[in-house]
């Protein structure tokens, strides 16, 4: 009895040092510790054993004796089945930083780190800019108009976003920009997207194109000429990367530059002559001056480097001689301009090369490197202000419409969306506001920004999709009425540019995450590259150190043995343990998937995809805690919360599962489900009382509303075009005065008290005035809300031949029976 004591002692002491990683001393400590002991007190039998057991330990995992006889044996089985990575795919691994993402595949995040950099908010300047410049420009923007009257922004929104630099907001003060940081470009994004064709329109030259291009690689004089010409809208610019044949596979682009000599400005100089074709590119049919993306090309070597220079990219003034643009494309949706490049033989001096003739060839490097800042800015900050729009709409709409003599807010069926939307809103608008933090704390997070990219937009179409829904006949009805047709119909140009969905979620996100956030896949990759055996040697056995420890959390964690300590207290405290829980289980199956899979793990898309789900679910969990742990709390925030918290973690749970129930390797699944998932999956969605409470709070004048649609136009003093926002809030502060008096009203209809032909509302109200019912004052105030209420029912209607382009060829159906 008192050997098999031990042996538990022993087995908890072997557990506490890998789950600490403490390495290959402290598990011979243990060893010999519990041999000596069971020499002493219980079975001298045992205590041999724990003594070899030491020895192997020893020969097996202390370093200077490890490498006089197996590392080398390892590493030469490494060299070959570990996979390549190419030069292309090796300057996007390069590209950005590894910061909070890093943490989660240690399977011991470090909250510490989280919590450094705290929020701090907006300056002065920065706020005022939301709530003047924002709003004056919002309230010239007409939906309808936009989007199918114009098919552009009127005048007046162009002379205000060029006049207050809208266009500016990533440049310097010095050229004549706002030097906005990254938080308030993602307010401000979030702000005007409601108005699709507006977000786009700003935020796009503040994201991936000429401005951003030039201020980290630009030449002075290239800076000095443009910069300011960009911040006050004198120069529109565009970026060309994309084409017919080159989409997801940026690197695949046919279109070349080849090193030449030609005329320019009456002077033969060195140059390029260029040939391409580009699609999709935005503010392309009115830019000015076109960023462009090529294959350089010096067959001739007069440039003395080579005649495979790389992708280069350069600018290239609209009117240059030989360049086709000005022709659109019509998006879906949201008629944003947008059109096609092509150019033939068209001939440039080296210095339109950004940065110079001494950046050719750098294009890659820096394309990757600044979309790793701007992918995470853009789409998912337009994504978080869309969900907040749609979520404000539909709380208003579902509350003041009524069916069955009761608001559809009331209805199940219609609280689950209502709910979920919240809930996605809520983390879409944490995970931007504390990933912007991040920029402006100098980190550029490239694998963030694939999360963000992918799961907001997605989040977004999920949003509109139940706002759709929930608002029935009221937005499937296209015309001036309709305030998320347009932006519905529009979510899908989200979900495929910068970076089409499908290929980051299986491909870029743990694909890139794997290697560039893993604590030594890099350094083991690195090494074999150099042939450093004794690099190798410490790389790759800290990563089996790594390996035993997050099979020992991953186990203890799940069975709800020692949780960990957090810097979380209150309902927060046991989201934060499950999160170490599963970075613990992630950790443990990414390394499971790289060893039994190797380099086939790049086509096995499906598994990748998966790993790339609990990744992301945990990086956005970690975001709505920080959000929690940093504001001020309000009441019903704790809700929301707890509600995103569920879902989050609910779905990295299931992740997990089907990677198990998927991965090739039977035996290494059955052994790592026992691990990971000892008790079985316990994260549920959100229970149905919940959804209803949530779904309550978003519907009525709540704090927790305000609070999740602060940062969208939701501006009362309407000086322009209707704010259905606004409309809706005013209708939600008078509820609780109305809903009484409908419940009044429709018993005394019910009773026989009201005469039985009242079924429009409004002779109801009439008629309960005359039976003494209601007031004369009550009666004015619901006639007066009825009728706003009406005003946000109503749908448009047109005239017969509104829709036909050409009104030949419009059929008269009933002319025959009119004669």
């Amino acid at each position: 009895m008192l050997t098999f004591i031990i042996f538990l002692l022993t087995l908890a002491g072997l557990t506490w040092v890998m789950r600490q990683e403490f390495g290959a001393l402290a598990a011979v400590g243990v060893f010999l510790f519990f041999g000596a002991l069971s020499m002493e007190l219980a079975s001298p039998l045992y205590g041999v054993l724990m003594f070899i057991a030491s020895l192997a330990t020893l020969i097996i995992g202390f370093g200077p004796v490890r490498r006089l006889w197996l590392s080398s044996k390892v590493f030469d089985i490494f060299k070959k089945i570990a996979p390549k990575v190419s030069a292309t795919e090796q300057v996007a691994l390069d590209a950005g930083t590894v910061g909070w993402d890093g943490e989660l595949f240690t399977g011991r995040p470090d909250y510490s780190k989280l919590l450094a950099n705290r929020h701090t908010g907006l300056s002065d300047e920065e706020r005022s800019f939301l709530d003047h410049q924002c709003v004056d420009v919002l309230s010239q923007c007409n939906g309808w108009d936009i989007a199918v009257e114009r098919a552009d922004l009127p005048p007046d929104v162009w002379s205000t976003l060029k006049k207050e630099k809208f266009f500016g907001m990533i440049i310097p003060k010095r050229y004549g920009g706002l030097e906005f940081s990254a938080k308030a470009q993602s307010a401000v994004l979030q702000k005007l997207a409601c108005n699709e064709t507006l977000m786009v329109t700003v935020g796009v030259p503040n994201s991936l194109g000429p401005g951003e291009l030039l201020l980290k690689y630009g030449t002075e004089e290239q800076k000095n000429h443009y910069l300011p010409r960009l911040a006050d809208g004198r120069e529109i610019p565009c970026f060309g990367l994309t084409g017919p044949r080159a989409g997801s596979d940026a690197t695949s682009l046919p279109d070349t530059g080849i090193v030449c000599k030609g005329e320019f400005n009456g002077k033969e100089v060195i140059g390029l002559r260029l040939n391409f074709e580009k699609r999709w590119i935005t503010l392309a049919p009115i830019a000015t001056v076109v960023g462009l993306a090529f294959r350089m090309f010096d067959p001739d070597n007069l440039l003395g480097k080579g005649t495979d220079r790389g992708i280069t990219c350069a600018l290239i003034p609209r009117d240059t001689q030989g360049m086709e643009i000005g022709r659109r494309h019509c998006p879906i949706g949201s008629p944003f301009l947008n059109g096609p490049i092509k150019g033939k033989d068209v001939f440039i001096p080296l210095d339109y090369i950004i940065g110079g003739e001494e950046m050719a060839g750098e294009g890659w490097r820096m394309l990757v490197e600044c979309l790793s800042v701007g992918r995470c800015i853009t789409l998912p900050s337009g994504a978080a202000g869309a969900g907040a729009y749609a979520l404000a709409t539909s709380g208003g709409f579902t509350r003041v419409r009524r069916q069955f003599n009761t608001p559809v807010a009331e209805m199940e069926g219609v609280q689950a969306p209502l709910a979920r939307m919240a809930a996605y809103t809520y983390i879409a608008q944490a995970a931007v506001q504390q990933t912007a933090n991040m920029v402006d704390d100098g980190q550029k997070p490239s694998v963030p920004s694939a999360i963000l990219k992918y799961h907001l937009t997605e989040m977004q179409r999920a949003i509109l999709t139940d706002a759709m829904d929930v608002h029935g006949g009221k937005t499937v009805t296209l015309g001036p009425k309709n305030y998320l047709g347009i932006g519905y119909s529009s979510s899908a140009v989200s979900i495929t540019v910068e970076g089409a969905n499908i290929m980051t979620r299986s491909l870029m996100i743990f694909g890139q995450g794997a290697i560039r956030c893993h604590p030594y896949v890099l350094q083991e990759l690195a090494a074999k590259n150099n042939n450093d055996a004794k690099a190798f040697d410490k790389a790759v056995f800290a990563h089996v150190g790594l390996v035993l420890g997050n099979a020992t959390r991953a186990l203890t964690l799940g069975l709800g043995i020692a949780k960990p300590a957090v810097p979380f207290t209150g309902p927060a405290k046991r989201y934060a343990q499950a999160l170490s829980r599963f970075s613990a289980a992630f950790g443990l199956c990414s390394d499971a998937a790289m060893a039994t899979l190797g380099g086939e793990l790049k086509m096995r898309e499906l598994i990748s995809a998966r790993l790339g789900d609990m990744l992301s679910n945990l990086y956005l969990a970690s975001m709505v805690l920080k959000r929690w742990q940093e504001s001020e709390q309000i009441e019903g925030e704790q809700a929301v919360m707890e509600y995103s918290l569920q879902i989050l973690l609910h779905r990295t749970e299931l992740a997990l599962s089907e990677f198990l129930d998927n991965l090739p390797a039977r035996s290494v699944a059955i052994a790592l489900r026992a691990v990971t998932l000892p008790l079985g999956r316990r994260w549920k969605l959100p229970a149905d009382n919940d959804t209803r409470k949530l779904a309550k709070a978003v519907s009525t004048d709540s704090a927790i509303r305000r609070h999740l649609i602060q940062t969208i136009w939701n501006d009362e003093k309407n000086v322009g075009v209707e704010n259905p926002v606004a409309q809706y809030n005013s209708l939600l502060k008078d509820y609780d005065k109305a809903e009484p008096l409908y419940r009044k009203i429709s018993k005394a209809y019910a009773k026989g008290e009201l005469p039985e032909q009242a079924l429009h509302p409004e002779e109801r109200f009439t008629a309960a005035a005359d039976a003494g019912v209601i007031t004369a004052d009550e009666l004015a105030f619901m006639q007066d809300y009825e009728a706003k209420v009406l005003n946000m029912l109503m749908v448009d209607d047109f005239a017969f031949d509104a829709f036909a382009k050409d009104k030949e060829t419009l059929i008269q159906h009933n002319e025959e029976k009119a004669a």
